[in-house]
């Protein structure tokens, strides 16, 4: 029989930004943290170059803050900007107190390196692997705590709110979550639900992502009723590792910071024609350098040089980078390194406040699954784990403020599967999935056209209604339900970019090439929506 569950606060993801929130929870409450697969397989794991934060005397506040600004194509909320980074401090320090361990240099002093778009050295690391030891981390305080109970293995599959249950009001009671162990969905009833299931880069062909990155939390929070915005701006990460067999390796940032240079097949440089600040231009500007060069040539991939560098810098460096690439022989000390561009990061999401709340009460939303307006157009190195830090820590408090004064989850029904049927079509999810994901690349990529959006809005709508009906019919699955997300996630993705006549920052598009006069964010309204209570 399916389980059901109660819980204070049910957090939906396991990465950095659901673990943050956990972890900074008042430990009388009974928190429960699901995740897909492993608790620390999501893209914290995976996230190479650091943490972006004012930490070096020769650094300020407002160096920082002009910088996102900059990056983020005049589109970034200010008053976001400035909330993150100055809790960035307060943030790193919490993380270093909980057992992080960052490179230092021989001094002792925390080691600070520079990125794209960063006038000044402020990312903290742990050499190449910083996502790796903040999951890791993090983890590790969850597991030895006895109010925090972390499920792995399982899937959401829609939130549950009071309209669902026809009662009145605006709130969300929990979610029903698929358990990948026996294929039945669960009842997760919760006084509070958080929302941090990252990013929508599945959608896309070619991603530095894991494979859980299927935009899950924004669209579930899209049927429930909450606001998105800014969906059309997705971020490229210029340097994927190129190679058959090496599935959505990332090359970080931070080989570029460190002197690393982009060249093409011929061993000649590009960059300094298409920016002035060469590789340490904005992750959107030296993306479509790589895809316009590609294009021009007909080249399947560019190069990624830092071998003029020694091999003793090298190897401490980029560690994991230099072992890794070592596996497909290419020997970094010496060799460039094939890349490509790859869909990395989604900067819009699910809209909220500096408290992390979103448009239905009880329900937050914290990382890349949110909409905070820190990003704007473009995502600056590094500050997406700050994001994560400081978010979380201020949904925990503004839990713990509020706590007292919620009720406890109205009761709710079971998950019905007696009209559904197992399904022999998994063919059929198989095709819609690839058919999807080309679609999106090809015509919803770094470079876009009006008639490419157009015809992926077509291919959308007839993937939805085909998906709709296999839905209502035969018994859920990950896939099925991954699927599903990443539908509803291209569609929010192709209406966005339709609806902005311009280019600017990620969103590139041949048939309005310049800028509007007044930068205005894309958002999106849900026909379930309604206007959030204070």
């Amino acid at each position: 029989m399916p389980q059901s569950h109660e819980y204070d606060v049910l957090i939906i993801g396991s990465g950095a930004a659901g673990l943050t929130v956990a972890l900074n929870l008042p430990e009388h409450l009974k928190v429960c943290v699901v995740s897909k697969a492993d608790i620390s397989s999501g893209a914290t794991l995976w996230a190479q170059g650091g943490i972006a934060a004012v930490l070096d005397d020769q650094d300020c506040t407002e160096n920082h803050v002009q910088d996102t600004l900059v990056a983020g194509g005049g589109l970034c909320n200010e008053d976001a900007v400035r909330f993150t980074v100055e809790n960035s401090k307060e943030s790193i320090d919490w993380l270093i107190g909980t057992g992080v361990d960052f490179t230092r240099d021989t001094d002792a002093q925390l080691h600070l390196t520079r990125e794209g778009g960063h006038s000044h050295r402020r990312i903290i690391h742990a050499a190449d692997a910083t996502g790796h030891a903040v999951s890791t981390t993090l983890t590790a305080q969850a597991q030895a705590r006895p109010n925090i109970e972390l499920k792995s293995g399982r899937v959401a599959v829609d939130l549950i709110t009071n309209r669902k249950l026809a009662l009145p009001g605006n709130r969300c009671v929990g979610a029903y979550i698929l358990n990948l162990e026996d294929n039945h969905v669960e009842l997760f009833r919760a006084r509070f639900t958080v929302i941090a299931t990252g990013g929508a880069s599945k959608a896309y062909r070619y991603t530095t992502n894991p494979d859980g990155a299927s935009g899950d939390g924004i669209a579930m929070a899209w049927r429930a009723g909450c606001r998105v915005a800014n969906m059309e701006f997705n971020q490229f990460h210029p340097t994927c590792l190129y190679h058959p067999h090496a599935k959505s390796f990332l090359i970080t940032e931070a080989v570029r910071g460190e002197g690393g240079l982009l060249k093409l097949p011929d061993g000649s440089r590009f960059m300094d024609r298409f920016d002035k600040r060469g590789e340490l231009a904005p992750r959107d500007i030296v993306a479509r350098a790589i895809d316009h060069e590609m294009k021009r040539l007909g080249a399947d991939h560019l190069y990624l040089d830092i071998s003029h560098k020694s091999d003793d810098f090298i190897r401490h460096h980029f560690p994991t980078i230099y072992e890794k690439c070592l596996e497909f022989g290419i020997d970094i000390t010496r060799d460039p390194i094939p890349v490509v561009p790859a869909a990395h990061y989604t900067c819009g999401g699910i809209v909220s406040d500096q408290r992390a709340r979103t448009d239905i009460n009880q329900l937050y939303v914290v990382g890349e699954a949110g909409f905070t307006g820190l990003h704007g157009a473009n995502r600056m190195a590094s500050n997406s784990l700050l994001e994560c830090l400081v978010y979380g820590r201020a949904a925990a408090a503004d839990i713990a403020r509020r706590e007292a004064d919620i009720p406890p989850p109205p009761e709710a029904p079971a998950w019905d599967e007696s009209q559904v049927r197992d399904s022999d079509e998994d063919v059929v999810i198989s095709h819609n999935w690839d058919e999807l994901r080309h679609f999106m690349w090809d015509y919803v990529g770094i470079v876009r056209t009006t008639k490419r959006l157009q015809r992926a809005k077509h291919r959308a709508d007839l993937l939805s209604a085909e998906i709709s009906e296999f839905y209502s019919n035969y018994r859920v699955t990950n896939d099925l339900l991954e699927l599903r997300n990443l539908v509803t996630i291209s569609d929010l993705i192709i209406c966005s970019a339709l609806q902005r006549k311009e280019s600017r920052g990620l969103h590139y598009t041949l048939d309005y090439p310049g800028l509007l006069p007044e930068a205005r964010d894309t958002v999106l309204i849900p026909t379930t929506y309604r206007t959030p209570s204070p």
